[in-house]
C-alpha cells in the first residue's frame, strides 16, 4: 500500500510515495489495494502534487519502512482521510515553515542546494520541531570517537561527539586507471586548443577500499595545542564509531576547491558495496600503556575591546544563524559543535565561528549539545533556582568560562551581582586586580562539588546501537560539473528492484549507476 507524508516549504511541499508505478492505494469498499493509475490527478483535487518531490525526501523515505512509528504515522495520514481536506495551517505546519525559510536562508533561495546540506538541514529542523519522546533522526544518530595524540609526548586524548553521516574523501591517488587519465587529459586539451570536439570522458576509477582506508588514516591537527607541553605541537587525529546508526548515511566528499579557490568537482567512479562491513572501525577506547592528555584548556587572549564585542554576542539561541551553522557542518565539525561555535561568537559569522572552534575543538563536551537555558537582564531566575549559600548556577558559570575566564573569578562575579550575567562580566572588566582568595575558594569547590554530586548525571545522546554490517537501499546522484549547477535524482530500491526517481519521472533503473552517486542510505542488517 502506498503511505506518505505532506511535508510544508517551497522545496519540500509536495506528497512522498512510498510505492512503485502504478501506485496502489487502499480501497475502503474493495477492504484492500487497488492500483490506481490517475493517484496524481485524484490527489491534485485536494491540493496535493505528488510529482516533484526533493531527492532527499524520497531517499529518506525508503530508510523509514514499517514498522518505524514515523511510517506508521505517515500511513495514517493518508488511510484516516483526516487530511484528505483543503490545507489547513495547523500551529506546526506554520512554525516549521517559518523555521526552514527563516533559519535557512539558503534553501528560500533559487541557487544551487547541495544534498548534504539539505540532509543536515532536515535533521536540524526535525530535532527541533520534534513532538513527544520519538524521534525520527535517532535512526540517523552515531556517536564518533576522536582520539588526538600529542606527537612529541605521545600522550593521548578520547573524546565523543555526535554525528548523523560518513564523510568519504576520494582517493584520488589510488586510481586503477592512471594511464587512461593521463591520456584522456592530453587529447582533451589537443581538442580544447583546436577547437574539436573533446573526447568521450574519462572517469577516475577509485576502489571503495581505498576511501575507506582513507577515512580510517590518521589526519594532522592544524594548530594543536598540547596540554602536556602547554604550547603548540604536532599533533595527529583518528576517528571511529563510539556507536553505528540503525541507518547509516555515506557521503562521498566529491566537491572541494582548486588552487585557485574555485569550486569544483570529483567526476570519479567508486564501486560502492552493496554490503558494507565497517565492524572494524569500531572505537575501543583508552588502550592499555596509554597515557591522557592533562585536562587543561588553551590560554584565550582577551583584546582590550571585549567587553562590548562579549555583551553583544549573548544572542537569543533560537536566533541562531543556520546558514552559519550549516557552513561549518560540511567542514565536517559536529553539528551542535558548530551551533554552539555561532551562539558564543554572537552571529557574527562562520570564520569568527570556525575560530571558536580551533580553539575549543579538544574540549570534552565540544560536541554536546548547546544549553543555555536563558541569559542577561531576567537574573537568574531564568537559569533555575539557586543553590544554598548563594552558589550561582553552572550554567552561567559555564557561559563566562567559555569566554576564557577562571572559574573561581566567574563565580565570585556572579555572587557580587546577585546572578545576574550582563553585571557579572561588568564586575570582571571593573576588578582587573581580582586575586583568589583561599578561604573563598574552598568554600566555593565544596559548594560547587555538593551541587554536582547533588545532581544526576545528565542523559546523553540517544543513539542505536548495533552491528556494523549494512545493506545499501537507495543513493543520490548529482549530474553537473560544479556545485554551482546541476541536478539531482535518487535511485531507491524497492522488493528488489531499483527504481530511479527524477523529479516527477518514476520508473524502473536496469543499471543503476551506483558508482555515480553522491550520498548513500545503508539499512543495517540484523545479526
Amino acid at each position: 500500500p502506498a503511505v506518505g507524508l505532506v511535508l510544508p516549504g517551497r522545496h519540500v511541499q509536495t506528497l512522498v510515495l512510498f510505492s512503485l508505478h502504478p501506485p496502489d492505494v487502499y480501497s475502503f469498499q474493495e477492504e484492500g489495494p487497488v492500483s490506481d493509475p490517475h493517484l496524481a490527478k485524484h490527489l491534485a483535487h485536494f491540493g496535493i502534487d505528488m510529482l516533484h518531490t526533493n531527492g532527499v525526501l524520497r531517499s529518506l523515505s525508503g530508510s523509514l519502512s514499517p514498522p518505524s512509528p514515523f511510517t506508521t504515522k505517515l500511513g495514517h495520514g493518508l488511510l484516516s482521510g483526516q487530511y484528505s481536506k483543503p490545507p489547513v495551517k495547523s500551529e506546526l505546519i506554520e512554525q516549521v515553515m517559518k523555521e526552514e525559510h527563516k533559519s535557512h536562508p539558503e534553501f528560500s533561495s533559487n541557487r544551487q542546494q547541495d544534498a548534504q546540506e539539505f540532509f543536515l538541514h532536515l535533521v536540524n529542523l526535525v530535532e527541533r520541531n520534534r513532538i513527544g519522546s520519538e524521534n525520527p533522526s535517532d535512526v540517523f544518530r552515531f556517536l564518533v570517537e576522536e582520539r588526538i595524540q600529542c606527537c612529541q609526548t605521545r600522550k593521548v586524548r578520547y573524546t565523543e561527539r555526535v554525528d548523523y553521516l560518513m564523510q568519504l574523501p576520494v582517493a584520488m591517488e589510488a586510481a586503477t586507471n592512471k594511464d587512461e587519465l593521463i591520456a584522456y587529459e592530453l587529447m582533451r586539451r589537443e581538442a580544447e586548443v583546436n577547437r574539436r570536439p573533446l573526447p568521450e570522458l574519462v572517469r577516475a576509477k577509485i576502489p571503495f577500499s581505498a576511501c575507506l582506508q582513507a577515512f580510517a588514516e590518521p589526519d594532522n591537527v592544524d594548530d594543536f595545542w598540547s596540554s602536556a607541553l602547554q604550547a603548540k605541537s604536532a599533533g595527529v587525529k583518528t576517528s571511529r564509531f563510539a556507536s553505528f546508526p540503525e541507518y547509516l548515511v555515506v557521503q562521498i566528499k566529491k566537491f572541494t576547491f582548486g588552487l585557485d579557490w574555485v569550486p569544483r568537482k570529483f567526476d570519479v567512479s567508486i564501486d560502492m558495496p552493496d554490503l558494507l562491513d565497517i565492524s572494524h572501525l569500531r572505537a575501543r577506547g583508552l588502550q592499555p600503556g596509554e597515557e591522557e592528555l592533562p585536562d587543561i584548556s588553551p590560554p584565550i587572549v582577551i583584546p582590550d575591546d571585549s567587553k562590548d564585542r562579549l555583551m553583544n554576542q549573548l544572542i537569543d539561541p533560537s536566533d541562531i544563524d543556520e546558514s552559519s551553522v550549516m557552513q561549518l557542518a560540511e567542514m565536517g565539525f559536529p553539528l551542535e559543535a558548530c551551533r554552539k561555535a555561532v551562539y558564543f561568537t554572537g552571529n557574527t559569522g562562520a570564520e569568527v565561528a570556525f575560530n571558536w572552534i580551533i580553539v575549543h575543538m579538544e574540549e570534552p563536551d565540544f560536541a554536546e549539545p548547546l544549553t543555555v537555558p536563558g541569559y542577561g537582564g531576567a537574573g537568574a531566575s531564568v537559569f533555575g533556582a539557586t543553590g544554598l549559600d548563594n552558589q550561582p548556577p553552572e550554567e552561567i558559570v559555564a557561559i563566562i568560562t567559555s569566554m576564557g575566564f577562571q572559574r573561581n573569578q566567574a563565580v565570585q562575579a556572579l555572587r557580587a551581582t546577585n546572578h545576574n550575567l550582563e553585571r557579572a562580566l561588568d564586575w570582571i572588566f571593573s576588578h582587573p586586580e581580582f586575586e583568589e582568595d583561599s578561604d573563598f575558594v574552598i568554600e566555593m569547590e565544596n559548594n560547587a562539588n555538593a551541587n554536582i554530586m547533588s545532581e544526576a548525571k545528565p542523559e546523553g545522546p540517544r543513539v542505536k546501537d548495533g552491528s556494523g554490517m549494512y545493506e545499501l537501499f537507495a543513493f543520490i546522484s548529482h549530474m553537473g560539473t560544479s556545485t554551482m549547477s546541476g541536478h539531482y535524482v535518487c535511485h531507491i530500491k524497492k522488493e528488489g528492484r531499483w527504481v530511479i526517481y527524477n523529479d516527477h519521472k518514476v520508473c524502473a533503473s536496469e543499471r543503476p549507476p551506483k558508482d555515480l552517486g553522491y550520498m548513500y542510505f545503508y539499512r543495517r542488517i540484523p545479526s
